[in-house]
């Protein structure tokens, strides 16, 4: 069960798939004619719009590592003071200096680019740049401040007689080149710019230069490489011209690297002029530090200080050295003269150390004297005439070695106490040397700074001279500007695509917001859905009025069907009982009448009697659309009837009139109380007398949504057949039939759905006719499409 379920889901779903197709394929020709003129205008259009051109150029920056190189003494200073960027920042920062408004008005100013001329052909204009056109625009006050909110525009056109000149504020004039005129813009001339031959019209257009700045700016495009360490500038430009994207490119590029020669030579030139004012001041500085060193020099005597206290040093050592020699030949000389004193006839020391020769001399001859008068004594007494001779001989010595001794003290002491000055005088320039040594460090310290310096600016000067007459090249060009000859707007590819989508397109939303829209019934779905009677069937529209006998066009297999289905729906009847079919809509014009005198067609072919009733009393149609009139003015009525039933039925009765098969009894003539006669009762015996001698009564009613002549002899039908107009009755009309077949008003109501345009894609697409070759009718095959789609469903539905 699940499966057979979701196999008739998936018929529902392809069904309506197929419908939905062949709702937009019906109109097809719609979409051929949408298509061809699509393409007409999108050849109109690749052939006439303004094509736009690709420029680019590639330029390679230069490394800002190897650029703070060139200024070594500044990059210093800017690595001590924490300023560093990263490649991505330089080539950021770099690309914002090329975007902006600066470096773009200097081109424009450059180049003239505030000017466009346009060569105008027969359709559309070219534009050509200042360079190849045949004038030009000299502007006499290019400074004043009316320029910068003026647009202005002049043609000037070639003639065999000369030139003529128009704008919007005069007349077409004649005019000679180099003529000086007013205009908006002040005093112009037009001057010959290059000397070939031209004629037609020539537009020349002035902007505002701020206009075309951000004009330029917003086609400019710069993009750096991907790669993160790249220091490649992509430039690019869209425009018109192809001449034109490469001037503005080219002179972006040398604009921006003039710029940067610009700021690179003021930058030098500032540096150079910071240096010589710094070499001034330290020039100050370094001679004042010298001053100080030579004054501190001559202030403390000194030539090389640590040279100076080696020297001290080692004169503090010898004077000691010398001291103690002299403190000791003091010593001796004082011990000799003690022992010289106090032993008048002993033996001096000899040899104890004292440095005068003539003392040791005289020590020795008297300490020979001394041993011979020792000699002598022991030989002869003290009175001896020769030991008296020697003793006043010793006695003198003694008197001379004392005196002698003296003259050596005093010459020792003197020498003693000029050594303890001099070596005092050592000591205190020792003991000054420290705070000399910290004190000139000082003032040394100062004076190497400055001298460091001055040298590191002088260094300095000399790069940045050195860098400035080198003035290296600030980019480099990988590629001049360069336009695809290939334009990239507009691409016939891309508009033939359009041109296609929108032949499609347009059509297809036209017909979606058609069916959007659309609130009308057009298929047995609708009725289905909103309705829920049974369904008869479905008759296709047609130029058919009756059908005719033995026919085997679509309109004639619909009401063969119906009649089929009314008689499964009616079942078996007794003889002598006929059956009494009503036939009623929602609102006039669904076919009420031709679906009664068709029917009734279909069931006289098929052997049965049948009386056809007009109920209409209100709006008579029956007569007129079987084309019988004439009769309503020789044959009287039901009208006549329900006022006076006395008459007899039989003399109602139009019998089987000329072409056909069936007996008609039409309305009457229109009474002014029809209500009030239906209600009378009446009617049944005309139904009645039907009921006896016809097996199908077919009654033709009034619509049930605008009278209750219907609703009045309702219960009189074996059944109720109700007429639903496709692509003409409003969906919110059935909810007024559903409620009559809901409540039970209306007997046995089934439907038939009339005028379907199977074409159109509403219906199931059986169609009808099966195996009679082409409809009688005129209607033509199933197209193409529409038979390739009925067998994709039939398909799936196998494959299901």
């Amino acid at each position: 069960m699940e499966n057979t379920a979701e196999t008739q889901n998936q018929d529902n779903s392809n069904i309506t798939l197929v419908q939905q197709i062949e709702r937009y394929t019906h109109f097809w020709k719609w979409f051929v004619f949408s298509l061809i003129a699509c393409l007409f205008l999108g050849y109109l259009y690749y052939r006439y719009a303004e094509r736009t051109y690709f420029t680019h150029a590639m330029i390679l920056l230069q490394d800002e590592k190897q650029a703070s190189g060139d200024m070594a003494g500044l990059s210093e200073l800017a690595n001590l003071a924490g300023r560093t960027s990263s490649s991505a920042a330089y080539v950021n920062d770099q690309t914002q200096i090329i975007q902006s408004r600066r470096i773009m008005r200097k081109v424009v100013d450059k180049n003239r680019l505030y000017l466009s001329y346009y060569a105008k052909g027969n359709i559309k204009s070219k534009e050509i740049i200042e360079e190849n056109s045949p004038v030009k625009l000299i502007l006499f006050e290019p400074d004043h401040p009316r320029l910068d909110t003026l647009a202005y525009e002049l043609t000037i056109s070639k003639t065999a007689s000369g030139y003529m000149l128009k704008d919007e504020f005069h007349t077409p004039r004649k005019y000679t080149l180099g003529e000086k005129i007013n205009s908006p813009l002040g005093p112009i001339a037009i001057v010959q710019h290059k000397p070939f031959e031209w004629s037609g019209d020539l537009t020349i257009s002035y902007l505002p230069s701020e206009i075309m700045v951000n004009i330029l700016r917003n086609m400019v495009e710069i993009n750096p490489n991907e790669k993160v360490q790249s220091f490649a500038l992509s430039i690019s430009m869209t425009s018109a011209s192809m001449e034109k994207g490469e001037l503005v490119i080219n002179a972006l590029i040398d604009q921006y690297n003039s710029d940067i020669t610009y700021d690179k030579a003021q930058v030098s030139r500032s540096t150079s002029k910071f240096i010589n004012s710094r070499l001034d001041l330290v020039e100050k500085d370094l001679k004042f530090a010298d001053s100080r060193i030579a004054g501190f020099k001559n202030q403390n005597d000194l030539v090389d200080l640590q040279a100076e206290a080696q020297q001290n040093m080692q004169n503090a050592t010898e004077y000691e050295r010398k001291l103690v020699e002299f403190q000791t030949q003091l010593y001796l000389a004082d011990m000799l003269h003690e022992s010289i004193k106090g032993q008048q006839y002993a033996l001096l020391p000899s040899n104890i150390g004292l440095t005068d020769p003539s003392i040791q001399a005289s020590i020795k001859s008297y300490n020979d004297m001394i041993l011979e008068r020792q000699d002598l004594l022991k030989s002869s007494t003290p009175d001896h005439p020769l030991v008296i001779n020697i003793s006043k001989s010793l006695e003198g010595m003694n008197q001379i070695l004392q005196q002698s001794l003296g003259n050596l003290r005093a010459s020792i002491q003197a020498n003693v106490n000029s050594l303890q000055t001099q070596r005092k005088g050592a000591q205190g320039k020792l003991d000054r040397i420290p705070q000399q040594e910290r004190s000139f460090k000082d003032i040394a310290r100062q004076q190497k700074i400055v001298e460091t310096i001055y040298l590191f600016l002088l260094q300095k000067r000399e790069e940045n001279e050195i860098n400035a007459s080198a003035n290296p090249d600030n980019l480099k060009i990988v590629d001049h500007a360069y336009s695809y000859s290939r334009p990239v707007s507009p691409k016939l590819t891309y508009v033939g695509l359009a041109s296609i989508l929108m032949g499609f397109l347009i059509p297809f939303g036209i017909l979606y917001l058609r069916f959007l829209m659309d609130n009308k019934i057009h298929s047995r779905k609708d009725i289905e859905e909103l309705f829920g009677a049974p369904l008869l069937g479905e008759v296709p529209n047609s130029k058919e009025k009756i059908i005719e006998s033995n026919s085997r066009t679509s309109m004639a297999e619909a009401m063969r069907i119906i009649r089929t289905n009314i008689g499964y729906m009616l079942g078996p009847r007794e003889a002598g009982t006929g059956a009494v079919l009503y036939v009623t809509s929602t609102i006039s014009g669904e076919g009420k009448s031709f679906i009664a005198t068709n029917l009734s067609k279909v069931f006289a072919d098929s052997g049965k009697k049948v009386l056809l009733i007009g109920a209409d009393i209100r709006s008579p149609k029956v007569l007129n659309y079987l084309g019988l009139s004439h009769l309503r003015h020789t044959r009287e009525g039901i009208t006549q009837y329900l006022i006076d039933p006395r008459k007899s039925i039989e003399n109602l009765i139009i019998s089987e009139p000329t072409l056909y098969e069936f007996d008609i009894i039409y309305s009457g003539y229109i009474a002014p109380n029809p209500s009030e006669l239906l209600m009378n009762g009446h009617f049944k015996g005309i139904l009645d007398y039907g009921r006896k001698h016809y097996d199908y009564v077919i009654v033709d009613t009034a619509p049930v949504s605008l009278v209750t002549d219907t609703l009045l002899i309702s219960p009189l039908a074996d059944m109720t057949i109700y007429v639903a107009r496709a692509d003409y009755l409003d969906k919110r009309l059935l909810s007024v039939a559903k409620d009559f077949y809901v409540k039970g008003k209306l007997k046995n109501v089934a439907v038939a759905l009339n005028d379907v345009d199977f074409q159109g894609g509403y219906g199931y697409g059986y169609g009808y006719g099966y195996g009679y070759g082409k409809e009688n009718d005129g209607e033509s095959e199933k197209s193409t499409i529409k038979k390739l789609l009925h067998r994709l469903n039939i398909f799936n539905r196998k494959n299901t």
